[in-house]
């Protein structure tokens, strides 16, 4: 993403410093992006499923959607806080997303759960590499929630790793 023109009503003061604050939104808009696909997908799991382990499956889904839904403002707000930009369409969240759409209409729910997994050891990857980002720059409130959000993510993909195992 190229470097965005912010407009001074939107320049928030803060004492990181011009260069940190783009680095850090820089870091931090596609882990919203990703946020926003993998809140997407695991609803979309949660409304397709079927099966013998349909209510377990439904209920864990629809946990894991809310958790990763409270991530998105959070880390939005942290951009805005440091007088970034952060996403403002669905188009603009799919050209900073890394993690895939899927728009299969009928998956089986051990896939389901093989996808989510992956795609969360994927943002817990991303998460990582914007904390280096932030500690680089010395953004401790910043790296303090990425730290809860990697513990988050990594218990989502420890979840779905047990029920692949035990299926698998």
């Amino acid at each position: 993403m190229e470097k965005e023109k912010i407009p001074h009503q939107l320049k928030t003061v803060n004492n990181l410093g011009e260069e940190a604050s783009q680095a850090i939104a820089k870091a931090l808009n596609p882990l919203v992006a990703d946020a926003f696909a993998l809140y997407v997908k695991t609803k979309s799991f949660h409304w397709h499923l079927y099966g013998a382990h349909f209510r377990d499956y439904h209920l864990l889904f629809d946990e894991q959607a809310a958790q990763i839904f409270e991530t998105i403002d959070v880390l939005a707000e942290r951009v805005r806080k440091l007088g970034g930009l952060t996403v403002r369409s669905i188009g603009h969240i799919s050209q900073l997303q890394t993690i895939k759409d899927d728009n299969d209409t009928c998956v089986a729910p051990l896939e389901m759960i093989k996808r989510l997994m992956e795609d969360n050891l994927h943002v817990c990857k991303q998460m990582r590499k914007a904390h280096e980002v932030c500690s680089k720059y010395k953004d401790i409130a910043t790296t303090s929630l990425l730290e809860e959000f990697i513990d988050h993510t990594e218990r989502r993909t420890w979840f779905l790793f047990e029920i692949q195992a035990e299926q698998g």
